[in-house]
């Protein structure tokens, strides 16, 4: 019979990317789609540290074993969507850290996505130059 391990689950989007977070007991390692997180993020550190930053404002970064699956959009919009979702799951994990949290503006979805273009318009808005004559 396999034991299977109790986690903490959070959701989080940002344009077009998806990410799924499961926050397990343990010793801080991070993995996203079954690669370590600096692997995945391209050796970028600024990422990585911004994937962090709601661990760090709750002092809990060797707390927590941490799986991510992240779809769609492109890298930046990635992070962000993983950000939000590790936030998610901490306060589903310890609710007392939901002021701290909010003040520093990681629990806020950002709804800033694509427009979609129009027909007539060369993209979003931009029309065709107006020419009098």
């Amino acid at each position: 019979m396999v034991a299977t391990k109790k986690y903490t689950y959070g959701l989080g989007r940002r344009k077009a990317a998806t990410a799924t977070v499961r926050l397990y007991k343990g010793k801080g390692g991070i993995k996203v789609n079954d690669k370590p997180a600096l692997e995945y993020l391209s050796g970028n550190k600024t990422y990585l540290a911004e994937i962090t930053d709601p661990l760090a404002l709750a002092g809990k970064q060797n707390e927590y074993d941490i799986t991510i699956v992240v779809k769609g959009g492109g890298l930046a919009g990635q992070v962000d969507a993983i950000k939000l979702a590790i936030s998610k799951a901490l306060v589903t994990e310890a609710p007392d850290l939901r002021p701290v949290l909010k003040k520093a503006g990681m629990m806020k979805r950002d709804p800033r996505e694509k427009e979609r273009k129009k027909y007539g318009l060369r993209s979003a808005r931009r029309r065709e130059q107006f020419s009098k004559r």
